[in-house]
């Protein structure tokens, strides 16, 4: 198993302490928050994008994802939507990483039609998103918390480019088992990303391991060789505990529920 981690569990870290981090504490991969108040955003230069690219080339650490922030089943017009998508996936290419992620942030009006709205904008920004070499991947998030509300829109796209982004802790929430959450996000799945919680009234970041998330089932149905991501949403909880000291630990207990059944 490859393992990442998120820089949203280290708000406003400069890119170069980020790089030191992974590579410190044995991890592949970070997925990038690309918000006007990190390091990296929209808004960077060309040369300002080579150089973090440059930066994590370096390190020998890759860049996983640009953590985007575009609400693909929103109410609206699709061409601000479309605008945003096309702008992560320059970005992206940019810096070399191989996905962009995406909320489906639907609103409270007709769910099939916030189906239809998300499966067309990302229909068309799919071929773009391929001409670049980036894949787009809808996570199991907010309105779409369940796997099967994105597999059932990233099932409509029908395109290689357009995947899933299976985040544990939220496909938990809507009570849905690991293994069907696997089974209907498998032919389309990117990667997971995991975290841990107290409860489902406290969604405070925990530790791995320390929580209640049922980590080992998800990780038993997944590809052994695939990616792994530890969001540790310390910029939502500032008293949570500083994701540096957790990182090493965090490693080894993926690793060991990762390890082969003997």
């Amino acid at each position: 198993m490859k393992l990442a981690f998120s820089t949203l569990g280290v708000p406003g870290l400069p890119m170069p302490e980020v790089v030191r981090l992974a590579a410190g504490n044995g991890y592949q991969g970070v997925e990038l928050r690309a918000h006007p108040e990190e390091p990296v955003h929209l808004g960077l230069g060309q040369a300002e994008r080579s150089a973090v690219r440059a930066e994590f080339e370096r390190g020998g650490v890759e860049i996983l994802t640009v953590a985007g922030y575009a609400k693909v089943a929103a109410e609206g017009y699709d061409q601000p939507v479309l605008d945003e998508l096309a702008a992560l996936t320059e970005l992206a290419r940019d810096l070399g990483a191989s996905y962009v992620r995406v909320f489906p942030g639907a609103g409270d009006g007709d769910p099939e039609e916030a189906d239809a709205a998300a499966a067309r904008r990302l229909g068309a920004a799919a071929p773009y998103a391929a001409d670049l070499g980036v894949s787009i991947l809808l996570e199991t998030h907010d309105s779409h918390r369940a796997g099967v509300d994105v597999a059932r829109v990233v099932g409509k796209v029908g395109h290689k480019s357009v995947g899933a982004l299976w985040d544990v802790m939220h496909t938990w929430l809507a009570g849905e088992e690991p293994v069907a959450s696997h089974a209907v996000l498998a032919p389309h799945l990117g990667y997971v990303q995991v975290k841990d919680i107290a409860s489902t009234d406290d969604t405070t970041p925990l530790a791995l391991g320390a929580g209640v998330l049922p980590l080992r089932a998800c990780l038993d149905t997944v590809d052994p060789d695939g990616w792994v991501c530890w969001e540790y949403e310390k910029r939502w909880y500032p008293g949570a505990a500083e994701l540096p000291g957790l990182l090493g630990a965090g490693r080894e207990h993926l690793l060991r529920l990762g390890a082969p059944k003997q």
